[in-house]
Order: C-alpha cells, then sequence, then structure tokens
C-alpha cells in the first residue's frame, strides 16, 4: 500500500465517532488552513505551499500545525504575491507526499479559512489527480461567518465591515497582518479572526457547529481577496 492510500485508510477511519452538529465549538477541533498555489484553476494549477494551525478550546495551539512546501515546474503570475519562485521549491516534497502528510493531520477536523472554497477546490483537484477520495471534512469560512455574525447584529456598536477580505478583516479585529501571503501566515492571521469570531458567535447564541456552519446572506463586499 503506498504512503498515501495508507494516510487515506487513517484519515476515513478518524471520522468513526466525529463530533456530531451540536457540539459546543470549545469541543471541536478546527483546523486553520491556507495554500499558495500557482493560480486560480483548480484543474490546470498547482500547490506550492500548505499552511495549517489548530484551534482548538477557544485558543490556537501552536503544537498542532502543519507547513508544506511543494516542488513546481515553473513560475508564474502568482509568484509576485506570494513569493515563492521555483527555485526556492527544489527541497520541496512532492504531490502525493504532501497529500498524505496533509491528510494525516486533517483527521476530522472542521476546516476553516478565508474564501476557504478555492483551497478545498486545489485539494480536492490534487487529490483527484491521485486517484483519491475529495475531502470529508465539513469547512467554515471566516467571510461567510462574518456575514452570519452581522446579520445577528454581533457588530453593533463597532464600525461597520465595510471590506470583507482577509486584510480587511485584519483591519477591523486590529490584527498585524504579519507574514501575508504565505501559507503559514495567512493560516495563523485567520486563525485569530477565527477566535474573536467565535467569542462574537457566543455572544450572538451561535452556541452549536451547526449554527456556525449556516449558509450566510449573499453579499459581494471582498469577493476574490483572499
Amino acid at each position: 500500500m503506498s504512503p498515501l492510500a495508507e494516510a487515506i485508510s487513517e484519515y476515513r477511519a478518524a471520522f468513526t465517532g466525529t463530533w456530531p452538529q451540536t457540539s459546543a465549538p470549545q469541543g471541536v477541533r478546527f483546523v486553520v488552513l491556507d495554500c499558495e498555489t500557482t493560480g486560480l484553476d483548480p484543474k490546470r494549477d498547482r500547490i506550492i505551499s500548505i499552511g495549517a494551525v489548530a484551534v482548538t478550546g477557544g485558543e490556537i495551539d501552536l503544537g498542532d500545525t502543519f507547513e508544506s512546501l511543494l516542488r513546481v515546474l515553473h513560475n508564474t503570475a502568482a509568484t509576485l504575491v506570494h513569493g515563492i519562485t521555483r527555485d526556492e521549491t527544489r527541497e520541496g516534497v512532492g504531490e502525493e507526499e504532501a497529500l498524505a502528510g496533509l491528510l494525516r493531520y486533517l483527521r476530522d477536523g472542521v476546516i476553516v479559512g478565508h474564501h476557504i472554497g478555492h483551497d478545498m477546490a486545489m485539494l480536492n483537484a490534487a487529490l483527484e489527480r491521485h486517484r483519491a477520495p475529495g475531502l470529508l471534512n465539513r469547512r467554515l469560512d471566516t467571510g461567510e461567518l462574518a456575514l452570519l455574525l452581522e446579520a445577528d447584529g454581533a457588530f453593533a456598536g463597532h464600525a461597520p465591515l465595510r471590506d470583507l477580505s482577509l486584510d480587511g478583516l485584519c483591519r477591523h479585529f486590529d490584527i498585524v497582518p504579519y507574514d501575508r501571503h504565505t501559507a503559514p501566515g495567512d493560516a495563523f492571521l485567520t486563525a485569530q479572526i477565527l477566535l474573536r469570531m467565535l467569542r462574537l458567535a457566543a455572544r450572538s447564541g451561535r452556541r452549536t457547529l451547526s449554527a456556525l456552519l449556516e449558509q450566510p446572506p449573499r453579499d459581494n463586499r471582498g469577493e476574490g481577496a483572499a
């Protein structure tokens, strides 16, 4: 059995007895994840780096992290954003090895990210290239959660949310955007945003996992801004 096949077996087994939708957020392992990629097309583009950090019990767990740099064949326009060149990835790992490591790390954690749909599409496309099944994890988008909380009136008494991009949410919560546009850096920034939102959610009566995962009202602010 290949390392990826073994990882898939362990990964799928982790969902036996996973958290019910009625779980309190404090008891759930959230995995805040970010991918840097060569572009936005999951079929054509590739993942360059993955960074993740867990949030459990209302805290960022710096002892529960994941980071992987993948080898890439050529530079793209996205290099101007994340700054990772082809030469810098020569010591990186292959896609299959990175996926195996990520699955073992993820287990049944609830994946969190800003515009996380793009990251999950890239990861699922990579898994498909290796004839592997897609991700089973539930997902939570911090931009969508911001809209839910705004609809709840959770931001009453504060400045209005005018920018739902990651940079905009950092400004709103007075978070210094250190190490921006790196996978580990963006994951850590998003984890800080998540902690603030979880506190607001609890005050607004969203005290279960299912309440956090509700679909928000449609809004176009910050679309496309990672």
